[in-house]
């Protein structure tokens, strides 16, 4: 946690992947907290190690392995919190952000990409419901129709798509995600805090309230499809690296 030119730095240090759990996403919404108090940050530059944005929760270890339901309230508690934060986020995603790592990357105000950036919304593939509040946040980037499209296709979402459909709001050079970030983060940086601040709240709304109506939908969609051998099957598939058979069961 770093704050330079008023550009805050909160790095998340799980490489490669940057599966997340309850732990990672309070300390990140802790820290966006602080920064977020601090008169000389301006906007947090949201970062990870490694060669992934962030991949979700990891289904094949820690907290989702053994209760994806517990699990997936608790992490959705400290995940909303993130939405009251006041101050700008920009997301450098380098690699995948995939699953409830997408769903982080949609809750900054920006993302910057590369051509080999990817974003996926694989809930489908893996049997169950989105969340994370993509149910809100991904259809406000690109559209009813394109967020329909990447939530039931589950397909990859290149960056320079991710570009055009509006999801990334910054296309980088090869290997230079996150220096194009930070002169994002210091161009708004640049701008009258007040005014910023005022203008984000106007055009945000009650976005934090429907997020939170949003991730209550989502868990209780989510707690059905877990329970079905579909959930059982795609998860499986997942974590075996293969296709997915689904039967409707």
């Amino acid at each position: 946690m770093t704050v330079d030119d008023g550009v805050a730095l909160l790095e998340m240090r799980r490489p490669p992947a940057n599966h997340f759990d309850e732990a990672l996403i309070g300390g990140i919404v802790d820290a966006a907290r602080a920064f977020d108090a601090d008169p000389g940050c301006r906007v947090i530059l949201l970062a990870s190690e490694g060669k992934h944005f962030c991949a979700g929760a990891d289904f094949g270890g820690g907290d989702f392995a053994a209760d994806h339901v517990d699990a997936a309230a608790r992490l959705y508690r400290r995940a909303v919190q993130l939405f009251d934060v006041r101050k700008p986020i920009v997301a450098a995603v380098q690699g995948t952000a995939v699953g409830g790592g997408l769903g982080l990357a949609c809750a900054a105000d920006f993302r910057v990409a590369e051509a080999g950036s990817r974003f996926v919304a694989n809930f489908a593939k893996l049997g169950f419901h989105q969340g994370f509040g993509l149910s809100v946040t991904l259809p406000e980037l690109v559209g009813r129709q394109r967020a329909t499209d990447m939530l039931l296709t589950a397909r990859r979402v290149g960056g320079e798509e991710a570009f055009r459909i509006g999801l990334a709001d910054r296309l980088a050079e090869p290997g230079r995600v996150r220096e194009t970030a930070r002169a994002l983060a210091l161009e708004v940086a640049a701008s009258a805090p007040a005014a910023v601040r005022s203008i984000r709240a106007t055009l945000r709304g009650d976005l934090a309230g429907r997020v939170r109506a949003a991730l209550d939908h989502e868990l209780a969609e989510q707690k059905v499809h877990w329970a079905s051998k579909d959930a059982a099957e795609g998860i499986a598939a997942s974590l075996a690296r293969r296709s997915p058979v689904f039967k409707d069961e």
